[in-house]
Order: C-alpha cells, then sequence, then structure tokens
C-alpha cells in the first residue's frame, strides 16, 4: 500500500537521497505497525473500513469507487475519503486541494477537525492523488473553503456521530447520554471515557448516518473555525520537511530542460546536437512535437536535454544549435499591439452593463475628465518555476508536480499520451507559490513525454527565464474612462470601455471578445451609483499563451475604476474618500443583471453573496481610519484610498506615497 502523505525521502527509514519520495509499506507490515482503522465521509460519498483477513482482500488506494451516504459497507470495503483515525488517536486527513502557501491543509483540516471534535495536536495531514472521487480538486477562483466549508463538515460531524454510536453500544446505553470532545467520548452515567483511537473499529462497523440525521455544530460551539490555530505546514518548511516539484527524487531518475520555440507556435526546424552531446553529464537529447492551435495546455514543443543533472542538461541546451521556423505569431509587436488595444478603446464596443442615458449626461455635463489606462501583460512568476517529474512503466504513467489541478493534469496526459487515465497517477507535491500558473500542466506533459521516449523516470526543471519566456501571460490591457460632473462636481455619468485578449483564445484562437466572466471582475460589477453608467467591451486577438494571473481581470479593471474615481475627486475638487463614498453611494444591494449584464458572480449566488455597497463604505471608512486619513503629511506626501470587491470579498486599501 501507498501512503499518500509527501514524506521526505531522508524520512523514509532513513533511506537515501535516491529512494521514493513517499513511503511504501506491505498492508500486512502497515496496520500492525500503525494500528490503523479507517472509515470517513463526504457529502457525495463515503466508506467504512474493516480490516480484511488477507492479503488477498486487501483494498485499493488507488480506485476506492463511489460509496452512497447512506449505503453500509464491510468486508472488502473502500477505504475512506478524508479521515483515518490510528489506535493511538492520531487524525489523518486527506487534502483534496493543492497547498501552495494558502494554509489549504490547515483550513481543510480545520474544519473537519472541529465537527470531529480532535484535538489539533494529533492531526496528521496526507495530500490525495489526482481522482474524481474527490469531486472538484482544481485549486483556484479562492474557492477551497468556500466550496467544501459544508461537504467537509458533514464528514467531521458523521465520523462524530458514529464514535458516539459506538461508545452507546459498548456501554449499553442511549446515545443521548453519550457526547464527545477532544478525541473522547464520554457518558453521563458513571463518567467513564473511551478514546477515539479505542472506538473506531467498532465505529466502522455501524451504519453511516444519512446527512439529515446529522447534527452540525452551532457556530457558537466551533472550536477551530472561528479561532487561531497552529499551521500544519510552517512547522516542516521551517525544518525543510516539506516537498516540493523540485524536491522530487526517483531511483535512476534523469534530468531535462527544454529548448522551445521564440514565439507561440513556432516549430523546430534543423537541429544540431553536437556540441550538446559532447558537454560531460550530457545523455542524450528528444525531439518534442510542435505545438498547434488551439494552444490549451499542449506544450510549446522544441528539443529537451536530457543529463545526470539539471545543470550538464542547462549547459547541454546552451550548446544546441536550432534553426527555428517561424508561426503565424512571429510578427507580433508588444508596443504596436499597445498602441491598437488604446484605439480600440477609444472607440464605442459593446455593451455589457447600461443604466440610464450616458451619451445624454456626457453631453450636457458642467465638466467632462477623461483618462486611459495600460496594463502589460503580467507574469506570475512563483518563486518555485515549473517542475515536474514522470515515470512510465510501459503501461503506466505515474507524475508528481506542482500542480493546482491534479484531475485536469491527468485528463490532459490521458489525451496526450493516448492512454487511459486509469492508468495515471498524477499526485501534487507542495507548489512553491502559483498564482495561476500551475493550473496548466504543459510543464508535467513535457516531462511524460520524454520519460516515455527515455524509458526513465524524468524531472523536467524550468528555469526561472523560461518561466517568463514560455508561461502563460496575464493579459494585457488597455482601458478608456470618461465621466460628466455636474456645478457641484458630483458624477453623472460613468463609461468604463476594456479591451484585452481574453482568456478563452487560448483555447479557442478564433474568440477575441472578452467573456462573460471576465467582465464580471471589476467592469460590468462597478458599484457606483451615478444615475448614468455604461460598460463597455472591445475585442482584442491574443499572441501569446493567455492565461490568468491571481484575481484576473480584477487586476486591471480595479486600477483603472479606482484610479478614475481618484481623478474625478481631483477635478472635483474634493476629498478622494469622500468622492469615492459618494460614488458607492448609500448601502444596497446590486444588481448587474438588471441592468444588462450577464453576471455569474464567481460562481455563487448573488443571493447568498450580494454586491453589498455597505460592506464596500465600511471597508472604506475603516482602511481610511487605520491610516489616519485627514492628518497633516509632510510636503510631497500623499494619501490614495481604493476599494474593491473581488471573488466575494471586500478589500479597501489606503497608500502613503511620495
Amino acid at each position: 500500500m501507498r501512503d499518500l502523505g509527501i514524506i521526505p525521502a531522508q524520512q523514509a527509514g532513513g533511506a537515501s537521497d535516491e529512494a521514493r519520495p513517499y513511503i511504501n509499506l506491505s498492508r500486512r507490515g502497515f496496520f500492525g505497525g500503525a494500528g490503523l482503522f479507517v472509515f470517513g465521509v463526504t457529502l457525495v460519498g463515503c466508506s467504512t473500513y474493516v480490516e480484511p483477513e488477507s492479503d488477498e482482500n486487501a483494498f485499493n488506494l488507488k480506485d476506492p469507487g463511489p460509496c452512497p451516504l447512506t449505503e453500509v459497507k464491510g468486508g472488502d470495503a473502500t477505504p475512506a475519503l478524508w479521515i483515518a483515525i490510528l489506535r493511538d488517536g492520531t487524525v489523518k486527513i486527506t487534502c483534496h486541494r493543492s497547498e501552495m502557501g494558502q494554509q489549504v491543509w490547515t483550513s481543510m483540516a480545520q474544519i473537519i477537525t472541529d465537527e470531529l471534535e480532535a484535538e489539533w495536536d494529533k492531526v496528521q495531514i496526507v495530500q490525495a492523488e489526482g481522482h474524481e472521487r474527490y469531486g472538484d480538486q482544481n485549486t483556484d477562483g479562492s474557492r477551497s473553503v468556500r466550496f467544501n466549508f459544508h461537504r467537509l463538515r458533514v464528514a467531521g460531524a458523521a465520523m462524530r456521530h458514529m464514535l458516539v454510536a459506538a461508545a452507546a453500544l459498548y456501554w449499553k446505553l442511549p446515545q443521548d447520554q453519550c457526547s464527545a470532545k477532544g478525541g473522547f467520548v464520554s457518558n453521563t452515567q458513571n463518567d467513564e471515557t473511551l478514546s477515539y483511537g479505542n472506538l473506531a473499529e467498532l465505529a466502522g462497523k455501524l451504519a453511516i448516518p444519512a446527512e439529515a440525521d446529522i447534527k452540525l455544530k452551532t457556530p457558537k460551539e466551533w472550536r477551530y473555525n472561528n479561532a487561531e490555530i497552529p499551521s500544519l505546514t510552517v512547522p516542516r518548511i521551517v525544518k525543510g520537511d516539506s516537498t516540493y516539484g523540485i524536491d522530487v527524487k526517483r531511483p535512476g531518475m534523469v534530468y531535462a530542460v527544454v529548448a522551445r520555440p521564440p514565439q507561440l507556435f513556432g516549430r523546430t526546424g534543423s537541429v544540431d546536437d553536437t556540441k550538446t552531446l559532447a558537454v560531460p553529464g550530457v545523455l542524450g537529447t528528444v525531439r518534442l512535437p510542435d505545438a498547434k492551435p488551439p494552444a490549451l495546455f499542449q506544450p510549446l514543443g522544441g528539443v529537451a536535454v536530457v543529463a545526470r543533472d539539471t545543470w550538464a542538461a542547462i549547459e547541454g541546451r546552451r550548446a544546441l544549435e536550432i534553426a527555428w521556423e517561424n508561426g503565424p505569431n512571429a510578427g507580433y509587436d508588444s508596443e504596436a499591439f499597445a498602441k491598437q488595444l488604446q484605439t480600440t478603446a477609444r472607440r464605442s464596443g459593446k455593451v455589457r452593463r447600461s443604466r440610464g442615458d450616458v451619451g445624454a449626461a456626457l453631453a450636457s455635463a458642467n465638466k467632462r475628465v477623461t483618462a486611459e489606462y495600460y496594463a502589460p501583460h503580467l507574469n506570475q512568476s512563483p518563486m518555485e518555476p515549473p517542475s515536474a517529474t514522470a515515470e512510465w512503466d510501459g503501461e503506466r504513467l505515474e507524475c508528481w508536480a506542482c500542480v493546482q489541478d491534479p484531475q485536469s493534469t491527468r485528463d490532459t496526459l490521458a489525451e496526450a499520451l493516448g492512454i487511459d487515465k486509469a492508468n495515471i497517477t498524477v499526485t501534487p507535491t507542495w507548489l512553491g507559490g502559483a498564482f495561476g500558473r500551475k493550473s496548466k500542466p504543459d510543464f508535467v506533459i513535457e516531462a511524460a513525454l520524454i520519460a516515455r521516449k527515455v524509458g526513465k523516470p524524468v524531472k523536467v526543471t524550468w528555469t526561472r527565464e523560461d518561466d517568463i519566456r514560455h508561461g502563460y501571460y496575464h493579459s494585457v490591457s488597455a482601458q478608456y474612462c470618461e465621466a460628466g460632473l455636474d456645478k457641484d462636481g458630483k458624477c453623472t455619468a460613468w463609461l468604463h470601455r476594456t479591451v484585452f485578449p481574453p482568456i478563452s483564445s487560448t483555447f479557442d484562437n478564433s474568440v477575441n471578445e472578452p467573456s462573460d466572466g471576465e467582465m464580471s471582475m471589476g467592469a460590468s460589477d462597478v458599484p457606483f451609483a451615478t444615475p448614468n453608467l455604461r460598460v463597455e467591451s472591445g475585442d482584442a486577438k491574443g499572441h501569446l499563451l493567455i492565461g490568468w494571473l491571481r484575481s484576473v481581470a480584477n487586476i486591471y479593471h480595479a486600477f483603472a475604476v479606482q484610479s478614475f474615481a481618484a481623478e474625478l475627486a481631483h477635478a472635483a475638487g474634493r476629498d478622494q474618500k469622500d468622492y469615492l463614498l459618494e460614488l458607492i453611494g448609500p448601502p444596497r444591494k446590486i444588481d448587474p443583471v438588471a441592468e444588462g449584464a450577464v453576471y455569474g458572480n464567481y460562481g455563487a449566488e448573488l443571493e447568498e453573496y450580494p454586491i453589498d455597497t455597505a460592506r464596500l463604505r465600511q471597508g472604506g471608512d475603516k482602511a481610511a481610519a487605520m491610516a489616519k486619513w485627514g492628518r497633516k503629511l509632510p510636503k510631497g506626501r500623499g494619501l490614495g484610498i481604493a476599494v474593491h470587491r473581488s471573488f466575494l470579498r471586500y478589500i479597501a486599501t489606503v497608500v502613503e506615497v511620495a
């Protein structure tokens, strides 16, 4: 059986640096040594496990299969999705999201542990591989807690109910006379206690309660969900016990870097690797297939240099002589394209939201104010550039990589290699930052293609230069803003036009129009109370790999909207904070759909997560108070304020500039 935890090689029984990065034990050895009893619950599937009597009946961690919430399983049952309790009381919790410094290991465990009524110092985390049994594993969009809070609470509470039921059976008492707290179940008759470790086996033989029969804690009963608790990741980081993509080692592993075409859809022409093969440590070169539109998540092509170590591979790549062939983007010039975007932004575009009559209001305004904003392509530049290790045994592929979405990675690998995804295992390592870059698995496909070609485990490393030159870029944008002010300086008309190559162009190179989702990030959901308002978009073609950076289109939309609000305050001769709050208007709930916008609200119901101007105002007032807004500043210094809603959260910032 494979322990799914990310454990450095040096911890695996004193293994050498070349040992597997994950502990491998036989079923008998594992159960004999750890005294493990496993059971678990999920909102849509759950399981109990009773230790099989023989090795032939051992369960398979790779494919547990579904289990309805109320179904009782026994004998050769499927293993737990989320929770395992050892006889010493240790609670192992499986995290199905990728840890990239955002503390998802801690937050996922925190939710379960609170409902389970376990002690925090007994909790250990296990990283899940990519598999559909876990549901959505795509770790982006600021949604790990939001999407999983309820289902993980149910898992923990169901486990607690089963432990209490087991104790009641043991004591021959009604369940309402038993209660769980801190890893123990006690009763009101004789004050006896039983540990979770002692109860686990009996609890696992009971029927799993239906969700309707599970009582969740009230917020007042929470111990961890509303409290600061020790991180499960920081101690590992401090001790150097964490395993990132770059840390993975496999027996007999070789190393590779890739020389990629200098432009999107460029092609590899003639290759002379004579000098490369003369570099000490270089083992050979592998030509990768050229990328073809649409880009999707496919590698860019080029030539891989395979070597005994990464440095030799890099030196070998420097010695390569490649005649690149131009593709359709050979003539792309970022400065010329910026001017093209700005020209488009000055022209009328597609209306994405409208209120009142902006044209008439501008025509009758006492003063008209215009401004243009430009944001260049941005690269995510995580501290750890992409890195992936792949091992191909002729039938099965196993990958370890710093990926945000192991399921999507698995699906993409299956398509790229032409094999069944049942023969692919993808285990996320820790991610040294990601910010959207590592939700694209192109670098994992590179490793898999090279590993299949050379017949050895291969680690592909991207240098920082590779990451910046060949990654997915946050889109360039140009924006035009115009407003009308009355004689008192109040804004009577607001026009915002935005132009940028859409993310969709990566998946369909004929798409030039921003999606409703991109427009919903700071443009079509602008919260201002001006009587006349219009938001428009213009078309733009993508010439690079357009991806997404943390907060996505909010980056350039918030920049333009908040900057222009400051410009209007200046034009009106007003205090910037007061003017911004006046633009936001009175406390109310905003519905962009009522004004023609197609608004997705980050996948949440608008009724549950409304655009609440009261919260925006509160954030602005709070940030201003903290910054002592209005205080006298030295000459040449000033304060600026911005308030924005992004991914259902409200952000207010004050900066002091000189």
